[in-house]
C-alpha cells in the first residue's frame, strides 16, 4: 500500500524545572541561593532518509513527544539539555501545519533537516532571582512547555518525468517496457492505484526517473476519481509525458482527451502548465491510428513534439526516451518553496510561529470568568504554585499584563470565580 498523506501530532520537550536551593557549607555563614536552571527540552526534527519511499510508518505511530530537559539541581548545577528527537521522512515530504495550512518545511534532499516543534527553555533556579533587596529568594520557574501541534505530512514523488493521460491509454505498459518497473496492468480503469516509479536508461548512458501516475479523469482537480491524490504527485515532475490512445479504442477523440487532461492540470495549479510536455501517440500498431494521428496534428495548436510509438511492439521508443532525457536536462527543478534568489541555497520556510494572544476573557454558563491565551497559559505553566513567593510573582505578572483591569471592566466583583486552564481562583479587590 502506498501512503502519501498522513496527519500526526508532535510535541517539543518541556524545559526542566529550575530549583530553589541554598548553600549549606561548613564555615560559610549565610550561604546564598544555589538553585540551578533546568535544561532545554528536545526539539522535534524531521530528517530526510533516502531509503524511505512511503509514509507507511506514520500509520502506526502518529504521536511524537520529545523528552523534557533535566531539572536544575542544588549547588548551582544546571539540568542537562535533552537530545533532539529525530524523525525520519522520505525525500519529497512536505510538512504543513494542520490548523493554519501553512507549509512549515519542504524536505527534498537526503540528510536535509527541519525543526518542526521547538522544545521549551529550562526554568530558572532561585540564583537568577537574587537582588540586593531580596538576596535569598524562594522563587524558581518551571520549564517552558514545548510547542505542540498537529501537522500533515504529504509525499510528493521525486520523479524527473511523469506519465499522464486517461486510464487505459498504455502508461503502465510503456513504463514496464522502458524500465525495470513492474506495474500491475489490466484491461480496466484505475489499475494504477499508486504511482509507480521506474529508472529509465537511454542508449547513450543517461538515466532519469519516470513515474506512471494514476489515471486522470475529467473533474480530477475537484477531487473526482483519484484526482487530488494523482495531481499532488505531478507537482514536482520536470517534464510531463502526455500519453494519448491514438487508436481511440475507448471510443473517445484523441484531441478531446488531450484538451481535457491539460484543462485539469491548469485547473489544479497554474504552474503545472509551465512544464514542457512531450506528446506520446501510443497504440500506433492498431488499425485507424495513423489516420487519427494526422487529424490530431492538424487540430494541434500547441508547439509540443509528438512521438508516435507502440509500447507493445517497442516501435519509436528510442527517439522518445532521448527527447525526454533532453527535456529534463534543459528544464530546472520546480521547488514548492522558492529557493533563495541570491545564493541558490535551499531555505526551509518557517511560518509556524503565529502571533500569540496574551489573554482573552470570556464567561461560561455559570457566570464564571474564563481567562485564556497563549502568553498567560505559558506563564501559568511556568509558575511553581507550591511556593508563596512564586504565587505573588504570578499575581504581579497578571497585574502587569492588565488582567485585573480587564476583569473589572467585564464586571468582576470581589469573590467571583476566575478559571484558567483546569484551575479556579477567587477574584479579590
Amino acid at each position: 500500500m502506498f501512503v502519501d498523506q498522513v496527519k500526526i501530532y508532535i510535541k517539543g520537550g518541556d524545559g526542566g524545572n529550575g530549583m530553589v536551593a541554598f548553600r549549606r557549607e561548613k564555615y560559610v555563614p549565610n550561604g546564598g541561593p544555589a538553585g540551578g536552571d533546568g535544561g532545554k527540552g528536545a526539539d522535534v526534527v524531521f530528517e530526510v532518509n533516502e531509503g524511505l519511499r512511503t509514509l507507511m510508518d506514520f500509520r502506526y505511530q502518529r504521536h511524537f513527544k520529545a523528552p523534557r530537559g533535566e531539572h536544575g539541581m542544588s549547588k548551582n548545577m544546571h539540568g542537562r539539555n535533552s537530545k533532539d528527537m529525530i524523525v525520519k521522512v522520505p525525500p519529497g515530504t512536505v510538512v504543513t501545519d494542520a490548523e493554519t495550512g501553512e507549509v512549515i518545511a519542504d524536505l527534498v534532499e537526503h540528510g536535509q533537516r527541519a525543526v518542526i516543534a521547538n522544545g521549551g527553555r529550562g526554568g530558572r533556579g532561585n540564583t537568577r532571582f537574587a537582588t540586593p533587596a531580596n538576596p535569598a529568594p524562594e522563587l524558581s520557574e518551571h520549564g517552558e512547555p514545548g510547542i505542540e501541534r498537529e501537522v500533515i505530512l504529504e509525499l510528493k514523488l521525486l520523479a524527473d518525468a511523469g506519465l499522464v493521460g486517461f486510464p487505459s491509454v498504455g502508461k503502465s505498459t510503456l513504463l514496464s517496457v522502458v524500465s525495470s518497473a513492474r506495474p500491475k496492468i489490466a484491461e480496466y480503469h484505475f489499475t494504477t492505484i499508486a504511482p509507480n516509479l521506474g529508472m529509465v536508461e537511454t542508449e547513450d548512458g543517461r538515466s532519469f526517473v519516470l513515474a506512471d501516475l494514476p489515471g486522470l479523469i475529467e473533474g480530477a482537480h475537484s477531487g473526482v476519481g483519484l484526482g487530488h491524490q494523482f495531481l499532488r504527485h505531478i507537482e514536482r515532475t520536470r517534464v510531463i509525458v502526455h500519453v494519448i490512445d491514438m487508436a481511440a479504442m475507448e471510443g473517445r477523440d484523441p484531441y478531446e482527451d488531450y484538451l481535457t487532461i491539460n484543462k485539469e492540470l491548469k485547473e489544479y495549479n497554474l504552474r503545472l502548465t509551465e512544464r514542457p510536455q512531450v506528446i506520446v501517440a501510443n497504440k500506433m500498431e492498431m488499425p485507424g491510428a495513423e489516420e487519427n494521428l494526422e487529424k490530431f496534428k492538424e487540430q494541434m495548436e500547441d508547439d509540443y513534439p509528438i512521438f508516435p510509438i507502440s509500447a507493445v511492439t517497442r516501435q519509436g521508443l528510442r527517439d522518445l526516451l532521448f527527447a525526454i532525457a533532453n527535456k529534463i536536462e534543459e528544464t530546472p527543478e520546480f521547488p514548492l518553496i522558492q529557493e533563495d534568489e541570491d545564493t541558490g541555497v535551499h531555505r526551509v520556510l518557517y511560518k509556524h510561529e503565529a502571533e500569540q494572544t496574551e489573554f482573552v476573557i470570556t464567561r461560561d454558563s455559570a457566570g464564571d470568568f474564563i481567562v485564556s491565551g497563549d502568553a498567560i497559559e505559558k506563564l501559568f505553566k511556568m509558575t511553581d504554585f507550591s511556593r508563596d513567593e512564586s504565587v505573588r510573582r504570578f499575581a504581579r505578572q497578571l497585574r502587569g499584563m492588565g488582567v485585573d483591569d480587564a476583569l473589572r471592566q467585564k464586571g468582576a466583583k470581589d469573590g467571583d470565580i476566575v478559571k484558567l486552564l483546569d484551575y479556579e481562583f477567587e477574584f479579590i479587590e
